[in-house]
């Protein structure tokens, strides 16, 4: 199973409202990067990622889960560009801040940090245990 990182703005998309949706979940769209778009279409059912707050909190809040895998995005003019579902999995016991992350240097090449504008991010095994590790701490 692989990891990922998926970033969203509280004020347009938060935790709480992905929680509200339930078993059911919700699309993951208006991706419009290439490398993004490739990791959406890599996803696997099952592949579970961390939900991070971006701009507001700027922090990993809760884990996510793929439910359905890679299908065009009607909000695309151009059609190249496509989409994932998601559903909630669990909120983290504590937030792991993007500081912390900084902080941690077996972290230093985690992509958060190295493409920090990349909406929706691979996240590697060893990476994914240190967060839940920090998140657990």
């Amino acid at each position: 199973m692989a990891h990922w990182l998926y970033k969203s703005e509280p004020f347009k998309w938060s935790w709480d409202q992905q929680v509200k949706a339930g078993a059911k979940g919700t699309h993951w769209d208006g991706v419009r990067n290439h490398l993004a778009k490739q990791q959406l279409q890599a996803m696997k059912l099952g592949d579970q990622g961390f939900f991070y707050h971006s701009n507001e909190g700027k922090e990993i809040v809760g884990i996510v889960e793929v439910i359905r895998e890679f299908y065009p995005d009607p909000s695309d003019a151009t059609g190249k560009f496509g989409m994932v579902d998601l559903k909630a999995v669990r909120a983290l016991k504590k937030p792991v801040t993007l500081a912390t992350i900084k902080a941690e240097p077996r972290l230093e090449n985690m992509a958060l940090i190295k493409f920090s504008r990349l909406s929706v991010q691979p996240v590697t095994d060893e990476e994914w245990d240190i967060v839940l590790s920090l998140a657990e701490g």
